[in-house]
């Protein structure tokens, strides 16, 4: 096999093992990636907003707020206007929330975070570095894209 091959194959196990991981999530918990993402984050707190979560988890308000308002229709987030400031609308967890987020299993982002942690520096920089060319090479660097190890679109 051809080392451009040996690398193709590889990117196509990382990218099954991303789409595996988000179909064990969502016939586990009836979630996708980013929707455990946020609700993870909005458990972390008693009450948070959402551009609080979306910084956080690095994707735009508007994704925040079309992943909540499903959250919030499967009763597992509630909108809570704030008692000081009328304007403002926190997000917190209902008690389904928390039982849908306590049964979840761990994204592959954070098996992934703790693996890569574990790696020595210049391991880390020679991932990082080898990634961002083949991302260059893939025409895929100036694609926006936040740290979700996940399938598909993230809405």
């Amino acid at each position: 096999m051809s080392k451009h091959d040996e690398v193709l194959v590889l990117i196509r196990r990382i990218i099954r093992a991303a789409d595996l991981r988000s179909k064990q999530l969502g016939k586990q918990t009836g979630l996708t990636a980013p929707q455990l993402l946020v609700l993870r984050t909005i458990g972390d707190s008693t009450t948070t907003t959402m551009s609080n979560v979306a910084q956080a988890i690095s994707l735009s308000q508007a994704t925040v707020t079309s992943i909540v308002d499903r959250l919030e229709k499967r009763g597992l987030v509630q909108r809570i206007r704030g008692q000081d400031d009328k304007r403002k609308m926190y997000v917190v967890m209902t008690e389904p929330g928390h039982i849908v987020l306590d049964s979840a299993p761990t994204p592959l982002q954070e098996t992934f975070v703790e693996r890569f942690d574990g790696l020595s520096d210049w391991e880390q920089h020679l991932i990082l570095a080898s990634l961002a060319k083949v991302a260059d090479m893939m025409d895929a660097s100036d694609l926006d894209a936040s740290p979700l190890l996940e399938v598909g679109a993230v809405t």
